[in-house]
């Protein structure tokens, strides 16, 4: 069993980018990932199951990202870009999920792969 989320957890501070399409000058437009905010954060990694030992032999690794629920975080899709401030690192969310006691929202998130 999972232990609850709480306000205490949240201890990473990460930014969400979302795809912005632009126009590189020579006509194509082209795809750009633009902030549009930061918040607090914690990480819940996946261990077991045999998606993610598969994607772990790629190279893949796949977590649960939980973030407070907000006006800004209601706007998170899949396809955005979420990235731990400190760290620097990047990951594409994949899906979005609404915590049970509805004050989180969970993002199931991918490093290791392409941002395209």
């Amino acid at each position: 069993m999972t232990k609850q989320i709480s306000a205490g957890d949240l201890y990473y501070r990460v930014a969400l980018d979302k795809r912005e399409n632009a126009n590189d000058g020579a006509g194509n437009t082209i795809g750009k990932f633009v902030e549009q905010f930061q918040c607090r954060a914690a990480y819940r990694h996946l261990r077991g199951g045999e998606s993610v030992m598969a994607s772990r032999l790629t190279g893949k690794h796949l977590q649960v990202v939980i973030v407070r629920e907000t006006s800004l975080t209601r706007q998170i899709t899949a396809g955005w870009q979420l990235r731990d401030v400190h760290a620097g690192k990047s990951f594409n969310v994949r899906d979005v999920t609404q915590e049970v006691d509805r004050a989180f929202i969970s993002l199931l998130c991918e490093s290791g792969v392409a941002t395209g």
